[in-house]
């Protein structure tokens, strides 16, 4: 059986206009709309430029970051590291494949629960079969060790920009709020993920003869030390941090729910950790300064928006300056710096041009009123049903818009500015909404064959979909049923930003 044949994107969503349209002759009340079918393409797009333009500069960042390589040597090194830990009694009892799976998985599921980690997922597969293999598993555990794993994280993530970022800002909620419960939902995936993976890598696994040396055709070339622009580019940024912090530090409150806390020392501490780890990351090689940057990025992205109220204009800054700093360190010119980057943008281009299409969806329902008569429709349904069933209505319909639109962007701009309105008017908070719009993008990504990324994946593993489906439909059945389960808190509970 062959790929199943589903329309384009862009198709979707057109059809999807058009049905709109059609709807604002249909609804009683509703103001028809025409013409206007096409005006909404570039309503959307106006509507939305911050968002696009945030998506097109993380994708140009991040594909800088992934041409130099810096991520594969940095999980070959980790692999080899504790291959060679087979010596200590502990970690033969324990399995060192075990320890492996899990640690692997930890770090992908972190990486989709950071930054949103999906694409970057297929050319990790490629490196992390080998190993797989090598230990006595098959291709599925090694697609599960990073794709699965980044996908649950990406599912529930804390700081991922594209969900978490995107819902919470067209919610009008502050950024990444609600920090606090999502860590723990993103620690409950992850350790049925990981445990599922252990259990079906367990059964499967074949003992093999094996050492360090049985995955050496997955490692990475490697140059000792960092090149003096490595160098330069550390002094600069450690001069500018320690400016930052001198003019800064002071208006750092850390807000954590509906908790302030005063950390005017914050800056420094995280300064003071740059200027020591990155000595120890230099003397290495310069693609462990790389994914340096990387983690201290992420850091200060974390203090912006908790310590700041930074939103996308900071964001997008210090993206920017990564990418800046990531290619002047690996001695990349002027040109090539911003080749790549173009690249990423390029890359990334069809999501911006789904974000402003499926926008117009949203103005076409605003400008016919078919959103305020289906919003009163929808809560006068609701009102008597509780708030569970409610929120449980807006997740299943996320879920099952994903199978056919698995842009996470996309689907936040064309449903939650609905569902935040009706969350309001059915006395649901937002921050569930958005909670439940997460886990909705995020199960069913691994399944859908609309995902070019899960096909992509497939096909550098060379498994068939169909076998995919048949193996993990079960998982992903459960995974839906149990992100209801925790949703279900968000109701109940007074859980800090919720």
């Amino acid at each position: 059986m062959g790929r199943l044949k589903v329309p384009n994107t862009y198709v979707i969503i057109f059809a999807a206009l058009l049905m709109c349209c059609v709807a604002t002759w249909l609804v009683p009340g509703a103001d028809p709309q025409t013409w206007q079918l096409f005006s909404a393409m570039f309503d959307g797009f106006s509507r939305q430029a911050d968002i696009i333009a945030f998506v097109l500069i993380i994708g140009g960042a991040f594909w800088v970051l992934n041409s130099t390589k810096a991520m594969d040597e940095g999980i070959t090194k980790f692999i080899i590291s504790i291959r060679k830990l087979e010596r200590y009694a502990i970690v033969r009892k324990l399995g060192t494949g075990n320890i492996i799976i899990t640690l692997i998985m930890l770090m992908f599921g972190l990486f989709g629960a950071l930054f949103g980690m999906s694409e970057e997922t297929i050319a990790f597969v490629a490196v992390v079969i080998p190993l797989a293999k090598s230990l006595g598993y098959d291709e599925i555990t090694g697609v599960c060790m990073v794709y699965l794993a980044a996908h649950v994280g990406f599912a529930g993530a804390m700081l991922n920009p594209f969900t978490v970022g995107i819902a919470q800002g067209m919610s009008d909620l502050p950024l990444f709020s609600g920090i606090e419960y999502r860590i723990v939902c993103w620690l409950i995936l992850m350790a049925i993920a990981i445990a599922f993976t252990l259990w079906y890598a367990n059964r499967i696994h074949k003992p093999v003869e094996t050492d360090a040396s049985t995955i050496a055709e997955t490692t990475v070339t490697e140059r000792k030390g960092s090149g003096i622009r490595a160098w330069i580019c550390y002094v600069i940024l450690t001069g500018v941090m320690v400016a930052f912090s001198a003019l800064y530090a002071s208006d750092c409150t850390i807000t954590l729910g509906q908790s302030k806390i005063a950390a005017p020392w914050l800056l420094w501490v995280v300064t003071g950790l740059f200027a020591i780890i990155s000595i120890a990351a230099l003397r290495s090689s310069t693609s462990m300064f790389i994914l340096n940057l990387l983690m201290f990025t992420i850091i200060y992205l974390i203090v912006g928006a908790m310590g700041y109220g930074w939103y996308l204009p900071e964001i997008c800054a210090l993206f920017m300056a990564m990418a800046i700093a990531i290619g002047f360190s690996a001695d990349y010119s002027a040109d090539v710096i911003a080749t790549e980057f173009v690249a990423g943008a390029k890359d990334i281009f069809s999501a911006a041009l789904i974000i402003g299409f499926a926008a117009g969806i949203v103005v076409i329902l605003e400008n016919g009123n078919v959103i305020g008569i289906m919003l009163s429709s929808i809560a006068e349904v609701l009102a008597n049903v509780g708030e569970a069933v409610s929120l449980g209505f807006m997740y299943l319909i996320e879920t099952f818009i994903n199978l056919f639109i698995p842009s996470a962007s996309a689907k936040a701009t064309a449903t939650i500015p609905i569902f935040a309105e009706l969350s309001d008017m059915i006395g649901v908070s937002r921050q569930s909404t958005v909670l439940a719009f997460q886990f909705g993008d995020g199960f069913t990504n691994m399944i859908t064959p609309c995902s070019g990324v899960l096909m992509a994946v497939l096909s550098v593993a060379k498994i068939p979909y169909v076998k995919w489906v048949k193996w993990v439909w079960k998982f992903i059945l459960f995974l839906v049923i149990f992100g209801f389960v925790l949703l279900l808190p968000t109701i109940f509970l007074d859980l800090p930003g919720f």
